[in-house]
């Protein structure tokens, strides 16, 4: 099996995907720092694998991680080893751990988040308006960005003072380029800040999830502080970067598919439909960081040996033609059915899906109605994605906005 180095740039994602996917169903990948593990590439075996309980999150499971060959200033290990949260563990651990955020993520209790959310994203195309008339405007971070963050900040009770030293040190963690001796520095700095904040809300608690896990944690549910902490950092983490990569690649999608932008715009085609067709054609993350195998899984013809790591290709599997049919590498807005796992699948599917969903859904078309002119400022071959193996992430999006609605040419 002839092993694909990740690029750590990533310079050609959807090259890198394809050739992922003409690998087989799995294939022997090399991370950045020249990690080995494997990848499922194909769909069908995807959600096969994240259902299959001999493929766990233990840590401890990995043959390399026992042999000491992964170091702790390797630039992933905080995503390889991110501490005891819901997302390191299985079982009912899991399920202790997970309850709680699950609760206060359901559909109906993100519904309650949607007059917040329309207003955070008015105040956002505010600003965006005032900005000076034909000069371009990098979308990613004026407008993509500061809704997710603050409305996931708003959700776990996180002070907006904090955000830029949260926007510093997550560019680190997720980064493939931090240099190895920052990497356990800027793990202890991240753990520093997320206690800090723990610690303000058992002091001062509020309505709002940290308070809530603080609480369960009082009232018997043995939530440990290193498990609230960790659970703090992980919310917060995912919840607003994926929602981020999901805007900016909504606004590439429909630039670079003008036809299906008019109908957008025009309303004969429904934003949940270009939301899903983005999550399944570009998502958000391109692999997921790992998994372990207690024993030899067949996967396809092929062996996920006992004992060595798997990550989830989603960049891979999200153009598989055995699941989408010939036009899987085609952007199409109209797609029936469109049963992708953007979000995951199983018992680890994540639990922000919905909220990310909404705030989507109410940005994107609050943007190109106030702003129906929008379109890249420079070519979309242009564009550059961030060093980050794990997310579908750009630089920045230049775009042009165009004449506000409303205000003639």
């Amino acid at each position: 099996m002839t092993r694909i180095a990740l690029d750590p740039f990533v310079t050609d994602l959807d090259g890198e995907s394809a050739a992922l996917r003409a690998a087989g169903p799995l294939a022997e990948v090399e991370l950045p720092g020249g990690v080995h593990v494997y990848a499922v590439t194909r769909h069908a075996e995807a959600r096969a694998l994240l259902t299959d309980s001999r493929v766990v999150k233990d840590i401890n499971v990995w043959n390399a991680w026992q042999r000491g060959e992964i170091p702790m200033d390797w630039p992933l290990i905080g995503l390889a080893n991110p501490g005891r949260s819901m997302l390191t563990v299985d079982g009912a651990d899991h399920r202790r751990l997970r309850t709680l955020v699950a609760q206060a993520l359901t559909v109906k209790r993100v519904e309650r988040l949607r007059a917040g959310i329309e207003a955070l994203t008015n105040a956002s195309l505010e600003k965006l308006a005032a900005l000076p008339a034909g000069a371009p405007v990098d979308l990613k971070a004026e407008f993509a960005y500061p809704l997710p963050m603050n409305v996931i900040s708003e959700l776990m009770g996180v002070d907006a003072a904090d955000h830029p030293r949260l926007k510093e040190l997550f560019e680190k963690f997720f980064s493939t380029q931090t240099p190895p001796e920052e990497v356990p520095q800027m793990m202890a700095d991240l753990g520093t800040l997320f206690t800090k904040i723990v610690d303000s809300k058992r002091a001062n608690p509020g309505d709002d999830l940290t308070s809530a896990l603080i609480a369960a944690s009082e009232d018997g549910d043995h939530l440990s502080d290193e498990e609230i902490v960790n659970t703090l950092q992980l919310i917060i983490a995912a919840g607003h970067e994926t929602t981020i990569s999901l805007i900016v690649n909504v606004v590439e999608a429909l630039a670079t598919h003008p036809e299906q932008r008019k109908k957008v715009l025009n309303g004969e085609i429904g934003w949940d439909g270009v939301i899903e067709e983005t999550l399944r054609w570009n998502t958000p993350t391109s692999h997921v960081l790992i998994r372990f195998a207690t024993e030899d899984i067949e996967v396809g013809d092929k062996i996920l040996p006992k004992g060595e790591g798997l990550i989830v290709s989603f960049g891979a599997l999200g153009r598989d033609e055995e699941q989408y049919g010939p036009t899987a590498g085609e952007f199409d807005a109209t797609r029936t059915p469109n049963r992708h796992i953007a979000f995951g699948h199983g018992p680890h599917i994540c639990p922000g899906a919905a909220l990310s969903r909404l705030e989507a859904g109410i940005a994107l078309p609050a943007l190109y109605g106030r702003f129906p002119e929008l379109d890249l400022a420079v070519p979309a071959s242009e564009l550059r994605n961030k060093p980050i193996v794990t997310q579908n992430d750009l630089h920045e999006l230049p775009v042009e906005l165009g004449c506000p609605f409303g205000h003639g040419n």
